[in-house]
């Protein structure tokens, strides 16, 4: 998740020149795709597997890829985009703000998704893929139809008449009313099948879902940032809302494994957990001033016992954080995947589940770690 700014399309929208990429994974790839490795987003039908694939670092050269987006990068997220199709991962979330044309060399990550899309299609017309995007809440948008215009503008990139899932970013500065009446447009209009938020509080969250529901429609829905070092959505009402309400969390950063221009503690955590940094291993420069040996050192026992778990399973830290979160209930998780390497990896944390003493030993383990802080859009 990410907030830059929005990359127009000049193309004209035109339901006739693009194909419509809906519903679920190739029968193919049976292996991830049976009905118990699948879940339905919300109160709506729309169908994913319980693991999504986040195309935030696709083409972004502001907050990703060291500045840099080259040919090699190009082919690593192809690959990786291949390869969650073979293993019967089924969906992609990106978002209209990916990859910011105000970024020197950036491609829009919808643009590639959609050019991956289309490949993909040549080689394999029956395979079908889910496709989340999103509405950056920019403040000169205001009302329903900003919402309707970018989606359009999105749909363009992306190749497509429909999507499955639209979802807001971000709560907006003012108008927000507006745009959840535009969410609601949109599915009447047959633009999306379901719609959905992101970094929406409880106080919105059902206030967006309240609004929605009087024109009979659900709120999919809500993609904040938690993982097991972050938890905030359980101690702010976020996760309760979504569980009473039905509505499914959307887990961004789940690992929050990449390098990036801001590192708050939780994103150096779970670098320590994926074995980055240790004691014997901190950061250099300033970092290193803060988050020393001592500090490492008191995540050893979470992540020894990471370890431990997945030696018993045969799974890596990764696929032991990932089926954690997943394992909560309610929650499905969508680490980013740069490369093909990455995507067989995260596809390995689905068809298996900790145990329940597991799950509860890990966060016990990571309650002990000092408090992290998290992103500050979280709090608009």
């Amino acid at each position: 998740m990410a907030l830059y700014g929005s990359s127009a399309c000049f193309c004209g929208f035109s339901q006739k020149r693009v194909e419509r990429i809906r519903a679920v994974a190739s029968q193919g790839f049976a292996t991830l795709t049976t009905e118990e490795e699948k879940v339905k987003l919300g109160g709506s039908d729309l169908k994913v597997t319980k693991l999504g694939i986040g195309a935030w670092s696709w083409g972004d050269t502001l907050y990703w890829n060291n500045f840099e987006w080259d040919d090699r990068k190009i082919k690593g997220a192809k690959r990786a985009f291949d390869a969650s199709i073979d293993l019967g991962i089924n969906w992609f979330d990106t978002a209209e703000i990916y990859g910011s044309r105000l970024s020197l060399g950036a491609i829009n990550s919808e643009t590639l998704l959609g050019r991956f899309i289309k490949e993909r299609k040549e080689r394999d017309p029956e395979v079908e893929v889910v496709v989340a995007t999103k509405f950056a809440a920019l403040p000169w948008r205001f009302g329903r139809q900003s919402v309707i215009t970018a989606l359009k503008e999105s749909l363009c990139r992306l190749g497509l008449s429909s999507v499955d899932l639209y979802q807001l970013h971000w709560p907006g500065v003012w108008g927000n009313e507006g745009y959840i009446d535009g969410l609601g447009d949109a599915v009447e209009m047959g633009l999306v099948k379901t719609v959905g938020v992101s970094n929406y509080n409880e106080k919105r969250l059902r206030e967006a879902y309240e609004k929605l529901k009087k024109r009979g429609i659900p709120l999919a829905s809500n993609q904040v940032n938690y993982s097991l070092i972050y938890r905030l959505p359980e101690e702010n009402g976020v996760k309760a809302a979504c569980d009473e309400l039905g509505v499914t969390l959307i887990a961004y950063c789940p690992l929050a494994q990449e390098k990036s221009l801001y590192i708050p503690s939780w994103i150096l955590k779970l670098c320590a957990l994926m074995g980055k940094y240790t004691p014997g291993n901190p950061p250099t420069g300033p970092r290193g001033l803060i988050y020393n040996p001592d500090f490492l050192k008191e995540l050893q026992p979470l992540l020894n016992r990471i370890k431990e778990i997945g030696q018993n399973y045969n799974k890596t830290p990764t696929q032991v954080v990932l089926n954690w979160l997943i394992s909560q209930g309610n929650v499905v998780p969508i680490p980013g995947a740069k490369n093909e390497q990455q995507a067989k990896e995260f596809a390995g944390a689905l068809g298996w589940r900790l145990t329940d003493d597991e799950i509860k030993e890990l966060r016990s383990l990571a309650s002990e770690t000092k408090p992290v802080i998290g992103l500050p859009f979280e709090n608009l």
